[in-house]
């Protein structure tokens, strides 16, 4: 089921999202409708904030990429309680983001280009890797709205002021999107 994306200005998006349980019954379900919900908004990644939810799954689907980036081919992956648990910010990069959430926003971010997350699968195995590259920039994005951040956290206070009418707007209901979308009450 496709689901609407919830807009900057949602009070979801600025939860802590929990840890799902063991025993949590409709995961199955869950990850595919946030895939469905992916694919018909044409984004990479999606964390459950965006589609209401204040639960730790995020999905990513880099294969879209893959053409540009071939070691992404065949990629589409779920990530059951992922928490960054180490950055090296020894080598960072700088490349322009935008979010599901914050449509018609794109900005410069910085971010280190190697992590350590420890995660669960869809089956439930746990996962304790270093990621690194392209993949670590769309992790610390996804996992960043399960702690309750946006990447326009992560920009200047200046930048910020200049896009402060686009939040204003979004806020506001304001934008157009070709996705369903769910945007804040006014």
């Amino acid at each position: 089921m496709i689901l609407p994306i919830y807009i900057y200005g949602q009070p979801v998006l600025r939860k802590v999202s929990q840890d799902i349980p063991k025993d949590y019954a409709q995961l199955d379900q869950l990850i595919a409708n946030m895939f469905e919900t992916l694919d018909a908004s044409e984004g990479i990644g999606l964390a459950a904030p965006q589609i209401g939810l204040n639960e730790r799954v995020v999905v990513i689907d880099l294969n879209v990429l893959s053409e540009d980036l071939p070691e992404y081919a065949g990629f589409r992956k779920a990530f059951i309680n992922p928490h960054i648990i180490e950055t090296d910010d020894t080598v960072t990069d700088s490349t322009e983001e935008g979010c599901l959430s914050l449509p018609g926003i794109h900005e410069k971010v910085t971010r280190p280009t190697r992590i350590h997350v420890k995660y669960e699968d869809q089956e439930r195995n746990p996962h304790d890797e270093w990621v690194e590259g392209y993949l670590a920039r769309v992790m610390q994005h996804e996992f960043d709205h399960l702690d309750a951040h946006l990447f326009i956290d992560h920009i200047s206070p200046l930048r910020r002021q200049l896009i402060k009418n686009k939040l204003k707007n979004l806020t506001l209901g304001r934008y157009h999107c070709s996705y369903r979308t769910k945007p804040p009450k006014k």
